[in-house]
């Protein structure tokens, strides 16, 4: 089978591997159907990603059809693969949180990912797909990362919200914080993702300079601020826009230190939350959505390649991302 490897920084391509016949216990055989391209693959083509040895098979938004029957589903059952292979015994493991299990190995990042004919993963990784198409089924991952923000940020209906960074997690976050009843704003350096923003997803409340954030019956600043900027300079800019008796919730992660005023931090009394990947509830949260109409997974998907192109455009896609949510790729 071939396979879309990162053999080295800026250097991608399709590399013949021998299709896997062997099993581990309690794993299924899955083939690809679609692979969603995610802001992490293209660090990785950078080499800006910190965790991670090349050559490495990238791929992590994957659906595909079950080869054989696993965890209860029926052989060529559409799955969504959940990427975040948990070690089950740590402390987080044992508490119900392996979205942020201390050995985590994530498709794509740690070990080699979907970017293929077929993978092996563990059955309990596993989600049924029904009522969604190949496609949906891919952007169900990047999706759950921003339903997974929003359900660890507490919000209220009606709370006043802030996404920093329009990029697909910022849109996946925005649509989630809307459909829990809040008036989301948004603040990105883009105008043209900002302006995508308001054509296709109805964001209207935008700001592409951060001095116009807090005017008027702004002032007071929003309940929660949610940065999906992957920028640390940024992630310390959001801290004047909190409100009193605010959250702060930093869904992209970043390799540096993050410094604050603490006097300012203690009178608004600010919960800060970190958000790491993703649970099954909000994959279900995502698909339920999804069935119900409530996200615009047209809109969201910006173009579907085939495997064979991917080698030309993935460094055209890597170098300007601008007017792009989600490449898809079809395998």
């Amino acid at each position: 089978m071939l396979c879309g490897t990162c053999v080295e920084p800026g250097r991608f391509e399709l590399i013949e591997r021998p299709l896997p016949l062997a099993l581990p216990e309690g794993w299924a055989f899955v083939d690809i159907t679609a692979v969603g391209i995610c802001g992490t693959d293209y660090h990785i083509y950078a080499g800006k990603h910190p965790f991670l040895n090349y050559p490495r098979v990238i791929g992590h938004e994957l659906s595909g059809r079950l080869v054989t029957p696993a965890g209860g589903l029926k052989a060529g059952t559409l799955v969504v693969i959940n990427p975040y292979i948990a070690c089950g015994k740590c402390r987080a493991c044992l508490r119900s949180k392996p979205n942020c299990c201390a050995n985590i190995a994530v498709l794509g990042v740690h070990c080699d990912g979907g970017l293929c004919q077929r993978i092996a993963v563990p059955a309990e990784n596993l989600i049924a797909a029904d009522g969604l198409d190949d496609i949906q089924a891919a952007m169900v991952e990047f999706l759950a990362i921003g339903a997974h923000a929003v359900a660890r940020s507490g919000l209220a209906a009606g709370d006043r919200v802030l996404v920093t960074g329009a990029g697909p997690i910022g849109i996946g976050t925005a649509l989630f914080a809307r459909l829990a009843g809040a008036e989301v704003h948004l603040l990105d350096v883009s105008a043209q993702r900002l302006a995508i923003a308001g054509e296709k997803f109805g964001f209207q409340d935008s700001y592409d300079d951060p001095s116009r954030v807090l005017d008027g019956d702004r002032a007071d600043g929003f309940d929660t601020v949610f940065d999906a900027t992957g920028a640390a300079a940024a992630i310390e800019a959001g801290f004047p826009f909190l409100a009193h008796g605010s959250s702060y919730v930093l869904v992209s992660v970043v390799k540096d230190h993050i410094r604050f005023d603490d006097a300012e931090f203690h009178k608004r009394e600010t919960r800060i939350v970190g958000s790491r990947n993703a649970v099954q509830s909000d994959f279900e949260t995502v698909m339920t959505a999804m069935r119900a109409g409530k996200i615009p997974t047209d809109a969201l998907c910006s173009v579907t390649l085939s495997l064979a192109e991917l080698p030309e455009r993935f460094p055209e896609l890597a170098r300007d991302r601008s007017g792009l949510i989600k490449a898809i790729v079809r395998v």
